[in-house]
C-alpha cells in the first residue's frame, strides 16, 4: 500500500518534467467556490469521476478529432497516470504546441494551443536543386501547404537541404528560414537558398601506384582537376557520391589488370579555410598480379554446356580481369533470360592460390524457375490507344520471358515517337515464383498541332500557315495532316494520310494530295514559276524487324514559267526543246530504309538509312529517273558527347534518247535600262514558231533536251546541307544572257554531302534542346563527269536545336573555310515555326 503514492509521485514529476507547460490533474476537486474552473494540480490529490469534457482553444481542429485520440471518456476515473497518458496521446497527434488539463467540478476540460497551418510555402534561390524536388522532399517530412506547421520539423529540412548542397560540393550554402504569421493561425513559410559556389577540385593524388602511370588510373574518374571542359561536364566539383564511385573504379582499375589483393588506403578528402578549394588523395596498396589457372561453367545450364562456354571470355592463362568476368556472367544471364529464365543468376567463386598468383574460377549456374509473362501493361499513355501500343509489343502475353523482347519493343515504343520517355520495369507476380507482369511507363509528348500563325526563315521568309497535323491521329496510330501555307516564294497546300498498319502484319498504306505554286527566284534558285500538283498513293512493307520497303505511285503536273533574258537560257532552251510548258508524269518510286536509332526524337545511338530510286513512267512528258540515298550514324562517345556522322549522294538522268527539235527565233533586243550606256536587260521578240520554213525568222536553232529535266536539279547549301552558304547556292550558277554578271543557280544532276557532328546532349536539362559543334561539307554537279572533290565547300560551327512548343527551332552559326570567290556566305542561319 506504501508503494501506491510513490509511484504516483513518480509520474508526476516525470510528467512535469516532459511537459512542463502542462497544470497536472489533482486528486480532489478544491473546495473553494471561486475560481470556478480551477488547475488540478491545485487541489489536494486524489482522483475523480469525468462526468464531461469540454475543449477549449479549438480553431481549425474539430472537437471529434480531439476526443478520437483522447484516451479519456466521460464515465473514466481520471488520476495522475492517466492524466500524463492523455496529455501525451495529444501531443503525439501533432497538432498542438501545448496541451493542458484542468478540472470544473466533475468536468474535465481540455485547453489546447494549435500549431498553425502552412498558409503558403515557397523556396528561394535554388538552382541547383529542383524546386519540384525540394517540395516532394519537403512534403515527405510534413511541411507542405495545407499541413500544421512544425518548427522541429524545420530545423530538420535546413540540415538535410545543407546536407545535400555538400553532397554536391558546394559547402558555402546557406539555408535560412522566414516565419510570417496571419491571422486565424495561418503562417508563410519562405526558405531562402544561397547555394554559393561549388567547391572545385584543384589537386587529385594518388599514392603507391608502381604500376601504372596516374594519368591513366585517372583518365576514367568523375572526380577530376579543373580544366578546359569543367565549365560543360563540371567534372571538377567535388561530390562525396561522385568520390565514391570514383574508388570504386580505382578498385575495379586494378581488379580487371590482375591485381587481385588490391586495396585501397585511408582515402582523404580536404578543403581549404575559405570553402572553396579540395585537395583529394588516395592511397594505394597494389599487391601482385594474378593469372587465370582454370576456367569452369558448373550448375544447371539449361542449354548445352558446349554452348554456354562460349560466352565466357575469361580463358587459363590470361591475366585475371574482374570485367570479363562480368561480361561472361552477363551473356550467361542475357542468354538464359532470352528464354524465359528472368532470375537466372551466376555465381563466380574464385579459388585463390596466393603461392603461385593463379586464380581458379567456377562459374555456377543458378536459372531458377522459367518465367511466364502474365500481362503486358501500359501506363500514362492518356491519348494513345492500347492496340496502337501493342502491335509494337516483340514480348508477348502468355508467352515465356525474354529480355531480348522486351528491350526491342522499348526501342519501338520510342521510334513511334509519341513519347518523351519510356521506361519499363518487370514486377514479379505475388504469390507466384514463374510469373512477371512487364509495365511500360510512357510519358507522351507533342505528336501533332493546330498551328494558325507565322513562321519565319532566312530562305523564305516571313510565312503564314494553317495548319492540322496528328502523327497520332485520334490515338490511332494513323498520321494526318491538312495544311496551307503561304510565304514569300511560294504557296503550298496539302494533305497526307497513312495508316501505318493497314494490314496486320505492318503493310502501311497512304495518300498524299498537293498543290504548289512556287517562285524559284525568291527560293535563291533560277528565275522561273512552278505550279505543280500530284495525287499520290504510298505503301510500305517491313521486311526485317529494322527494315522495310517503301513504294510510291502517282501522277503530277507540273506547268513551267520561264522568260529568255531573265531565266538561264539552257531551261528556256530546255523547254523550247520539249515544245510545251507543262510537264504531265506517271510517277513510281521504290526504295529500302533501316533505322536502329534508339530514339525517333533525340537520338544518340544507332543508324538510319534509305535508298530509293524515283522514276517517271514511259508515257510521261520527260522520263527520267533519280536516285538517293541518305545515312545517319549515332555513335555515344560519352554520356556528355554523342557523334553523329551523315552523308548524303544524290544522282539522276533521262532514260529516254535526247529531244531534238529546230526553233525559229525572232531576234530580241537589248536596252540601257539604267541609262549607263551598257545594254544591259535583253527584251525579248515573238514567242518562237514551228515549223521554221514559215515566216521570217531571224535565226533558226538546234535545241536538245537531255539528261535531269532542270526541275529536277539537285541543290545545296542551307541549315539542311552545308551550313555558311545560303540556301541552294552552291553548285553551277548561269547568266540569263550573254554578258551579264547576274548569275543564277540551276542545281545539278549529281550531290554529294557530308557532316561530322558533335552532339552535347546534356548541356540542357529539357530533353527537346540540343547544343552540337559541327563540320559540312559537300556540293553539287552539273554531272557525274563533272565531280572533282577540290570543288567542295566546307564550314565549322555550332548549332542550336530546340523542339518547342511553337514548333521547331533551329539556329547555327558557321563559318566557311573551304570557299570561292562568287560564293553566297550566311554564317547566321535561323528557322523559326512550323508543327511537328
Amino acid at each position: 500500500m506504501t508503494r501506491t503514492p510513490n509511484r504516483r509521485l513518480l509520474a508526476l514529476a516525470l510528467t512535469t518534467a516532459l511537459y512542463p507547460a502542462v497544470v497536472l490533474p489533482a486528486m480532489a476537486q478544491a473546495t473553494d467556490p471561486a475560481p470556478a474552473t480551477s488547475p488540478l494540480a491545485s487541489a489536494p490529490a486524489g482522483s475523480f469521476t469525468v462526468s464531461d469534457i469540454r475543449v477549449d482553444g479549438l480553431q481549425r481542429i474539430a472537437a471529434g478529432t480531439v476526443f478520437t485520440y483522447l484516451p479519456v471518456e466521460r464515465g473514466d476515473t481520471l488520476d495522475s497516470a492517466r492524466a500524463g497518458e492523455a496529455i501525451r496521446a495529444l501531443y503525439g497527434t501533432g497538432f498542438f504546441e501545448d496541451v493542458s488539463l484542468y478540472r470544473q467540478g466533475s468536468i474535465l476540460v481540455v485547453q489546447v494551443r494549435e500549431r498553425p497551418a502552412i498558409n503558403r510555402l515557397t523556396l528561394e534561390g535554388n538552382k541547383d536543386i529542383e524546386t519540384e524536388q525540394l517540395l516532394v522532399g519537403l512534403n515527405d517530412i510534413g511541411l507542405s501547404e495545407g499541413n500544421t506547421f512544425d518548427r522541429l520539423a524545420l530545423d530538420r529540412v535546413t540540415q538535410e537541404l545543407t546536407r545535400q548542397y555538400n553532397n554536391r560540393g558546394k559547402y558555402n550554402v546557406e539555408i535560412t528560414p522566414e516565419v510570417t504569421e496571419l491571422d486565424r493561425n495561418r503562417v508563410d513559410l519562405k526558405i531562402n537558398v544561397k547555394e554559393g559556389k561549388a567547391a572545385k577540385i584543384r589537386h587529385v593524388n594518388i599514392v603507391g601506384n608502381d604500376s601504372f602511370e596516374e594519368k591513366d588510373i585517372l583518365a576514367g574518374w568523375e572526380s577530376r582537376e579543373s580544366n578546359w571542359l569543367s565549365w560543360y561536364r563540371r567534372d571538377d566539383q567535388y561530390s562525396r557520391e561522385k568520390f565514391s564511385g570514383d574508388l570504386e573504379k580505382l578498385n575495379s582499375y586494378y581488379l580487371d589488370r590482375g591485381y587481385v589483393d588490391v586495396s585501397i588506403d585511408s582515402p582523404q578528402v580536404s578543403i581549404s579555410p575559405d570553402r572553396q578549394d579540395m585537395y583529394i588523395t588516395a592511397g594505394i596498396t597494389e599487391g601482385e598480379k594474378y593469372t587465370v589457372s582454370s576456367v569452369e561453367v558448373t550448375g544447371d545450364t539449361v542449354l548445352p554446356k558446349e554452348q554456354v562456354e562460349r560466352l565466357v571470355l575469361v580463358q587459363p592463362e590470361q591475366t585475371f580481369s574482374r570485367r570479363l568476368l562480368e561480361v561472361s556472367s552477363d551473356a550467361i544471364t542475357a542468354t538464359l533470360g532470352n528464354v524465359g529464365y528472368a532470375f537466372a543468376q551466376v555465381n563466380t567463386i574464385p579459388d585463390i592460390d596466393r603461392e603461385n598468383k593463379t586464380v581458379g574460377i567456377n562459374l555456377q549456374v543458378v536459372p531458377g524457375p522459367r518465367v511466364n509473362v502474365r500481362h503486358v501493361v501500359f501506363k500514362g499513355n492518356t491519348r494513345t490507344g492500347d492496340e496502337v501500343l501493342r502491335r509494337e509489343m516483340r514480348q508477348f502475353e502468355g508467352a515465356w520471358y525474354s529480355q531480348a523482347a522486351i528491350d526491342r519493343s522499348k526501342i519501338r515504343l520510342q521510334g513511334l515517337g509519341y513519347f518523351e520517355e519510356v521506361e519499363v520495369d518487370t514486377q514479379p507476380v505475388p504469390g507466384s515464383n514463374d510469373e512477371v507482369d512487364v509495365v511500360y511507363n510512357l510519358k507522351e509528348t507533342t505528336s501533332g498541332s493546330f498551328v494558325f500563325g507565322l513562321g519565319y526563315s532566312q530562305l523564305g521568309g516571313l510565312s503564314a500557315q494553317v495548319q492540322l497535323s496528328q502523327e497520332n491521329f485520334l490515338g490511332t496510330g494513323n498520321r494526318m495532316s491538312v495544311q496551307a501555307q503561304r510565304s514569300d516564294y511560294y504557296n503550298s497546300y496539302n494533305f497526307s494520310y497513312v495508316n501505318p498498319y493497314f494490314t496486320d502484319n505492318g503493310m502501311s498504306l497512304g495518300y498524299n494530295l498537293w498543290f504548289r505554286d512556287y517562285d524559284y527566284g525568291e527560293f535563291n534558285t533560277a528565275q522561273y514559276n512552278s505550279e505543280n500538283g500530284a495525287a499520290q498513293a504510298v505503301f510500305g512493307i517491313p521486311i526485317t524487324e529494322t527494315g522495310s520497303i517503301t513504294g510510291l505511285f502517282g501522277i503530277d503536273k507540273n506547268t513551267i514559267t520561264a522568260f529568255r533574258g531573265q531565266t538561264p537560257e539552257s531551261i528556256v532552251d530546255y523547254i523550247d526543246a520539249i515544245g510545251q510548258r507543262t510537264f504531265h508524269a506517271w510517277r513510281g518510286e521504290i526504295g529500302w530504309a533501316r533505322n536502329t536509332l534508339n530514339n525517333a526524337l533525340t537520338p544518340t545511338r544507332g543508324t538510319s538509312q534509305r535508298l530509293w530510286l524515283e522514276a517517271t513512267l514511259p508515257g510521261s512528258t520527260v522520263e527520267y529517273y533519280k536516285i538517293q540515298y541518305n545515312i545517319s550514324k549515332y555513335w555515344p562517345l560519352s554520356r556528355w558527347l554523342v557523334l553523329n556522322t551523315r552523308g548524303e549522294l544524290g544522282y539522276g538522268d533521262a532514260y529516254q534518247d535526247p529531244v531534238v527539235r529546230n526553233v525559229c527565233y525572232t531576234a530580241g533586243t537589248y536596252e540601257d535600262t539604267n541609262g549607263d550606256g551598257i545594254l544591259d536587260t535583253y527584251v525579248p521578240g515573238p514567242d518562237p514558231t514551228e515549223p521554221c520554213e514559215t515566216g521570217s525568222p531571224d535565226y533558226v536553232e538546234t535545241l536538245t533536251a537531255d539528261g535531269l529535266p532542270f526541275f529536277e536539279n539537285f541543290y545545296a547549301g542551307g541549315v539542311r546541307s552545308v551550313r555558311g552558304f545560303r540556301d541552294n547556292t552552291l553548285g553551277p550558277r548561269e547568266a540569263p544572257f550573254a554578258g551579264s554578271t547576274y548569275l543564277q543557280p540551276v542545281g545539278g544532276a549529281f550531290k554529294t554531302i557530308g557532316s561530322l557532328e558533335m552532339i552535347f546532349p546534356t548541356l540542357f536539362d529539357s530533353p527537346g534542346a540540343r547544343v552540337s559543334a559541327f563540320v559540312d561539307f559537300g556540293n553539287v554537279y552539273r554531272d557525274v563527269d563533272a565531280f572533282d572533290a577540290s570543288e567542295f565547300r566546307a564550314s565549322t560551327g555550332v548549332a542550336l536545336l530546340w523542339r518547342s512548343p511553337m514548333g521547331p527551332i533551329s539556329i547555327s552559326y558557321a563559318y566557311p573555310f573551304q570557299k570561292e570567290d562568287g560564293d553566297e556566305i550566311e554564317r547566321l542561319q535561323f528557322t523559326f515555326g512550323g508543327a511537328f
